[in-house]
C-alpha cells in the first residue's frame, strides 16, 4: 500500500498529513521538538488525490475556523492494545474540556498506569483528531506535548473560545 504525504498550513504551523489508502495515518506538526524539521518555503502545498488527507484538510479548515467540534474520519494507527486502548479513549475527551493523565489512566481502568497513560498519549501519531492535547497535569500545569507547548496552550484556548467563549487558559 502506498503512503500519500501532504502539507497543510495551520495557524500552529505545517502540519504533516499521511494516509494509507482511504484512510488517514499520521498528522504530526512540523518543526517541533518532536515533529519532522522542514523548510517552509520548500512546502508545496498542493493536496494531493487522496481522499483521505482531501476529508481531513477540510474537516481542518472547519476546526481552525471554529465550527467544528468532533472530527469524523478513517483513522488507523499502528501501536500496542495499550495505546489503542489510550488513543480510544482520548477521542472520549469533549472539545473544550481538560483531564488528567490520572484522569485518564483512571478512565482505561488502571490507576497504576499513569506513566504509560503519558507515554501512550506521547506516541500519538494523529495529534488534534485523536486529542492528546487535551490531557494536562493532575495540578491543572500543561505538561508534556510532542508539538511543544506553545502548540498545546493555543489549541486549548481555541477550543475553549468557541467552547465557551473564553480567551485565555493559562
Amino acid at each position: 500500500m502506498s503512503i500519500t504525504i501532504a502539507y497543510y498550513q495551520s495557524p500552529v504551523g505545517v502540519l504533516e498529513l499521511r494516509s494509507n489508502g482511504d484512510t488517514l495515518s499520521h498528522l504530526l506538526f512540523c518543526n517541533s521538538w518532536k515533529g519532522n524539521a522542514i523548510n517552509e518555503a520548500d512546502i508545496n502545498f498542493t493536496v494531493p488525490s487522496s481522499t483521505a488527507i482531501q476529508n481531513c484538510i477540510t474537516q481542518l479548515d472547519e476546526y481552525f475556523a471554529g465550527k467544528r467540534m468532533e472530527f469524523s474520519m478513517d483513522i488507523v494507527q499502528e501501536g500496542t492494545a495499550f495505546q489503542q486502548t489510550v488513543w480510544k479513549e482520548l477521542c472520549n475527551i469533549p472539545y473544550g474540556k481538560t483531564i488528567s493523565y490520572l484522569e485518564l489512566s483512571k478512565r482505561i481502568g488502571n490507576v497504576k498506569a499513569i506513566r504509560a497513560v503519558g507515554t501512550a498519549n506521547g506516541t500519538n501519531h494523529v495529534s488534534i483528531i485523536v486529542p492528546c492535547h487535551r490531557v494536562i497535569g493532575s495540578n491543572g500545569s500543561l505538561v508534556g506535548y510532542g508539538g511543544d507547548l506553545w502548540r498545546k496552550k493555543w489549541l486549548l484556548e481555541h477550543e475553549a473560545k468557541y467552547a465557551f467563549g473564553v480567551q485565555k487558559l493559562f
